[in-house]
């Protein structure tokens, strides 16, 4: 991490924030901990938190604010003395904060922003965000668009606000430099899925090329080791992992992006297919391809031609085991799954 072009104050701003707007708890008092041992001000972390109701809710921001309470008070008791920081200056005589707020999400969003759809969003939107909010002045325009785009990477079904701020940062004073390293950040502090998202939309906005697909939570269900006995039968590399004892059969199977096995026919059994992670596709010959999302399940009749496997932008992970398996069960191997039919599925 010493490498990171964010100094120590920024990666913990990154780590705190895309943690609250996750609703990461358990891990967020050990990187309070970790701010506050690198001299982050307590009311860094507080303006950060309240910052984030707007993005990520009330809820997830007081319980982070509780966490950050806890953290606090048992530090009191130990005797450590916590750096404060400056406290926010009050607003100026007659502020407006909608003359104000417009001014900045202008700023931020390089052009001037209206939802006319619902006036009551975009009065909060300049008034409150952008008015009252960005308008406290202990910490930066460059710092709050560093904490809402670490938040909006903890968050499902965002790409489009996310993007958006991935721009506001630039347009409010963040580096290029600055911002590329978020990932890294994300990476090694709160997880793969969230670095990827930082990654995918970063590539977005810089016009830079991104073929990676979208993680998934290896702790939930184990990647597995390197399926090296069937790897002829693989395009692209797969894992597996048993799962219970030897006598149920089951296996969890992992594909990298692309990843996908060869047309095979399971004679005299039933192979059963259960999407728990990611996305992939199901196909048997001559029907149209199945898409597999966390919950699929798909009986393979026997003597049916098909092939399974990972999308082209994502992980997969499916458990598989046979039944009415019948004496003299085989398992016949056949060629790849071509290109040609591969990249047609979206």
């Amino acid at each position: 991490m010493d490498n990171n072009i964010l100094n120590k104050r920024q990666q913990a701003l990154v780590t705190i924030s895309c943690m609250e707007a996750k609703g990461d708890v358990d891990n967020l008092p050990q990187a309070i901990t970790q701010a506050l041992d690198d001299g982050v001000a307590v009311n860094d972390i507080k303006e950060a938190f309240s910052q984030l109701y707007a993005y990520a809710g009330f809820p997830r921001s007081l319980n982070a604010m509780g966490v950050l309470q806890k953290v606090l008070q048992e530090r009191q008791v130990q005797g450590i003395k916590d750096h404060q920081g400056a406290e926010a200056d009050s607003y100026p005589e007659h502020y407006n904060a909608l003359e104000q707020g417009t001014k900045t999400q202008t700023r931020l969003s390089g052009r001037p922003f209206d939802f006319a759809f619902c006036p009551a969003i975009d009065y909060y939107l300049k008034a409150h965000l952008f008015g009252d909010i960005f308008a406290r002045n202990n910490i930066t325009h460059a710092d709050r668009e560093l904490i809402t785009v670490s938040a909006l990477c903890g968050l499902k079904g965002v790409a489009p606000q996310l993007k958006a701020h991935v721009r506001g940062a630039r347009n409010m004073g963040l580096s290029d430099d600055a911002i590329h390293a978020i990932p890294q950040v994300l990476q090694e502090r709160v997880g793969e899925t969230e670095a990827f998202r930082a990654r995918q939309t970063i590539s977005e906005v810089y016009g830079e090329d991104f073929a990676e697909g979208m993680p998934v939570d290896f702790s939930i269900w184990p990647k597995g080791e390197p399926n090296k006995a069937y790897a002829q039968y693989f395009t692209g590399n797969s894992y597996l992992a048993p799962v219970g004892n030897k006598e149920s059969g089951m296996v969890n199977v992992t594909f990298e992006p692309r990843c996908r096995n060869n047309w095979h026919i399971h004679h005299k059994a039933v192979q059963v297919l259960v999407c728990v992670a990611g996305r992939g596709w199901y196909q048997e010959w001559g029907k149209d391809p199945v898409e597999m999302t966390p919950g699929t399940v798909i009986a393979i009749p026997a003597e049916a031609k098909h092939w399974h496997g990972a999308a082209k932008d994502s992980w997969f992970q499916h458990l598989t085991y046979h039944t009415h398996a019948e004496e003299g069960a085989s398992n016949e191997w056949l060629e790849p799954v071509s290109d040609e039919i591969y990249n047609k599925l979206k």
